[in-house]
């Protein structure tokens, strides 16, 4: 079956905060925040060595399909640039990584982690999102990323306003059958729980959103 087509195709570069090795990959993912650092043996090895907490991911390009960054990644980790010493690569890139069973096992564990970096480390939390707004800015600028529309002196119509209106409503409130309610899953099953009960389930290692699908 094939892969379903994910929303960001982006290469990344994972850096060891403590001796500056680095590892560049790709990934496909709906969410920029799902932990993912890499799939390397060596990183890997590295990561359970000096623990998640020491190495930063920047977003290097974003693609617009899998397939353009299947083409980045071949030609450009090729075997002069694994030869560096400071690169955890160990093998020229196009040929994939992990198997998606252990993907899914990655991206928990690493949702795990920075759910818990988040809440005990401020100064983590300030490289990390300082680090997705560079990639943002370097994919907009080399047009990896539409630009948004700016609305600038613009105006809707009033047409267009009351649709726009009618539909909010529906949306939003207690007409809206998902009122009150969200999604968690724990990577074996998805629910929908009332709001109310969120933070009951976080503190069992429930995981806020749907189960990640390949």
């Amino acid at each position: 079956m094939p892969r379903k087509q994910k929303k960001y195709h982006y290469l990344y570069k994972t850096t060891n905060l403590i001796n500056n090795k680095f590892y560049v990959g790709m990934h496909s993912s709906n969410d920029l925040e799902d932990g993912y650092l890499g799939s390397g043996k060596y990183l890997w090895n590295s990561i359970r060595k000096h623990g998640a907490e020491n190495f930063t991911r920047e977003i290097l390009e974003f693609f617009e399909n899998r397939k353009d960054l299947v083409e980045r990644e071949k030609n450009l980790i090729n075997e002069d640039f694994i030869k560096d010493p400071m690169c955890m690569n160990l093998k020229p890139g196009g040929s994939g990584g992990w198997s998606v069973e252990q993907q899914v096992i990655n991206q928990y564990n690493g949702r795990i982690k920075i759910k818990i970096l988040k809440e005990t480390d401020p100064a983590w939390v300030e490289r990390f999102f300082k680090n997705m707004s560079d990639g943002q800015k370097n994919a907009y600028k080399n047009g990896r990323i539409p630009t948004p529309v700016d609305w600038t002196g613009k105006t809707h119509s009033d047409e267009s306003k009351k649709e726009m209106s009618r539909i909010a409503k529906l949306r939003t409130g207690d007409k809206n059958s998902s009122f009150g309610t969200c999604w968690i899953h724990n990577m074996e099953e998805s629910k929908k729980i009332k709001q109310s009960e969120l933070e009951q389930y976080l503190s069992n290692n429930w995981l806020k959103g749907r189960k990640m699908k390949f």
